[in-house]
């Protein structure tokens, strides 16, 4: 059975100002997501899944269901406020999306087979969807699951702070831990870290998560106890999110398994910014004349 790419694309956007997740950068009208759909589809993968809000879903599938029909099997998956809350009341106030692992959860009754969880809004290069459907394929199980590491220097904006999920790496190259670091920024060959924690800087070749997961679907189960604990203890709190690196580190501290990090060469970017999309054409275009990419993805 292949495996599949689950896309998470129901992030509001904030500091980009806009639907980033669709926005062009390709010549042939190519969004970010289309590249990775084109890698995935090369690499192995059998399915997409998108994470998208509902009132959304009719754009999204105008633009992809031309370009992917007959290509590769498609659905459709909403984040939704009230799902997966098991009697939970919501609190009048909340407006704000649980969070990634909740997006994920929403994927439970489409998803049977090993799978990979990307952002929509970010470039990750092929070589890691190659390496991703490798372990996918044959060593992803309910007790090894996989994450796709970068440099975190190949990660950084020019226009602007970044969070990064830093990866700590125990003596057998797996995960050990993801500290979410705040207000990353990069001057004079300093990498710097305004959060408060200890230490205030960072090498550059520090690996990070780009929030590329491989997971068995044994862990929507695992997930749906985690989030309903998550509830209780802050679902009270507006801005509160229920992020994957919560069930990551769970899982493998409390859950008995393990996280195998997947080094990977290829070349990440994403549009955080109005500001980094500039340098995302330039980036793609760069690709294309280097014949990574056909100029028109889905011509023919």
């Amino acid at each position: 059975m292949k495996p599949t790419l689950l896309i998470l694309a129901a992030g509001m956007a904030s500091r980009y100002g806009g639907m980033k997740q669709i926005e062009v950068f390709g010549p042939d009208n190519e969004t970010i997501m289309d590249y990775s759909i084109y890698d995935a589809i090369r690499a192995g993968y059998g399915k997409i899944v998108f994470i998208i809000r509902e009132e959304f879903a009719d754009k999204f599938k105008q633009i992809f269901e031309p370009k992917l029909k007959g290509r590769v099997e498609t659905a459709y998956v909403y984040q939704d406020l009230d799902a997966y809350l098991n009697g939970y009341i919501r609190p009048s106030d909340r407006t704000k999306p649980w969070g990634t692992a909740h997006a994920v959860l929403c994927a439970k009754d489409v998803i049977q087979e090993p799978f990979a969880v990307i952002n929509a809004d970010d470039f990750y290069g092929r070589d890691s969807f190659e390496k991703s459907v490798t372990f996918l394929k044959n060593e992803c199980s309910e007790k090894h699951f996989a994450i796709v590491g970068y440099q975190l220097k190949q990660t950084l904006s020019d226009y602007g702070t970044v969070n990064r999920g830093v990866c700590g790496v125990d003596a057998e190259g797996h995960l050990e831990s993801v500290v979410e670091r705040l207000n990353i920024s990069y001057n004079n060959g300093v990498v710097k870290c305004d959060d408060g924690l200890i230490p205030g800087t960072l090498d550059v070749n520090t690996i990070v998560s780009m929030n590329f997961w491989c997971f068995h679907p044994s862990i929507f189960s695992y997930t749906e106890k985690l989030f309903e604990n998550f509830l209780t203890e802050r679902g009270q709190e507006p801005k509160s999110e229920f992020f994957i690196p919560i069930v990551a580190d769970k899982f493998m501290h409390e859950g008995g398994g393990k996280i195998e990090i997947i080094p990977t060469t290829a070349i990440w970017f994403g549009v955080t910014y109005k500001e980094d999309a500039p340098a995302v054409r330039k980036a793609i275009n760069l690709l294309l004349e280097q014949g990574a990419y056909p100029a028109g993805l889905w011509r023919g």
